[in-house]
């Protein structure tokens, strides 16, 4: 039978359990960078943060948290690029989950990690440039999703920028197909990302529902979306 995809279909993705095999999640972990760099999902919300830093002062440190930051691959890739750029710039990421916190700190040193539920962090007003995440907003219930829009416009003084999957039938079945070989983690949990994932009319009324006009839609390759904006 068809899967349905008129709404946003809730279902438990199998890497978010504590109880993960850490082998199997360490797998995963991997297949979704490879996916992540092949497709420009990184590229995608590092170009809308180059674009910001036309404007940034070269004798200032830039601070950027990563909410639910994975295995840690868009700070890397930012920390990567500000380098080059000669930027001096700091990531925070933030994970619930140990596994995937400990990969993240694996893959990249000089990355903080702190380990906690992004909705329960109790981090100080305007503590960042810029609050960041990738691939954490389909996870969530649309009320959650507000919560966090809420938490990333209190935490960053200067915008924010938030990257997911828009929900359609290509991108349902173009997942089957790039996962079809990957284990059965990843391939449970890609069907069930575009299932939960998002119409453009659905995440721009949850932005505005959290007062987040300032963060302009952006549509991108392989069915991605991103808010990015600036508060001035």
């Amino acid at each position: 039978m068809p899967v349905s995809l008129e709404k946003r279909r809730r279902e438990a993705e199998w890497m978010d359990d504590p109880q993960a095999d850490p082998a199997i999640l360490e797998d995963s972990l991997r297949f979704i960078r490879r996916i992540n760099f092949w497709l420009g999902y990184t590229r995608a919300t590092l170009g809308h943060l180059e674009r910001f830093s036309r404007r940034w002062p070269r004798n200032q440190t830039i601070r950027i948290v990563d909410l639910a930051t994975g295995s840690g691959d868009l700070p890397r890739a930012i920390l990567r690029w500000a380098e080059k750029s000669g930027f001096s710039v700091q990531v925070v990421g933030i994970d619930r989950h140990a596994t995937t916190a400990a990969a993240a700190q694996r893959q990249e040193p000089n990355l903080q990690i702190i380990r906690g539920d992004v909705l329960e962090m109790p981090l100080a007003d305007g503590s960042f440039d810029y609050a960041i995440t990738g691939m954490f907003l389909h996870h969530l219930d649309d009320a959650e999703v507000v919560g966090v829009f809420r938490i990333m416009d209190r935490l960053s003084r200067r915008g924010v920028i938030a990257a997911d999957l828009l929900r359609d039938r290509r991108a349902y079945f173009w997942i089957k197909q790039i996962t079809r070989l990957s284990n059965p983690m990843v391939r449970h949990d890609a069907v069930v990302s575009v299932g939960q994932a998002f119409t453009e009319s659905e995440i721009v009324a949850l932005r505005d529902q959290a007062g987040l006009s300032y963060a302009k839609f952006h549509r991108h390759f392989a069915h991605r979306f991103v808010l990015a904006g600036e508060k001035v």
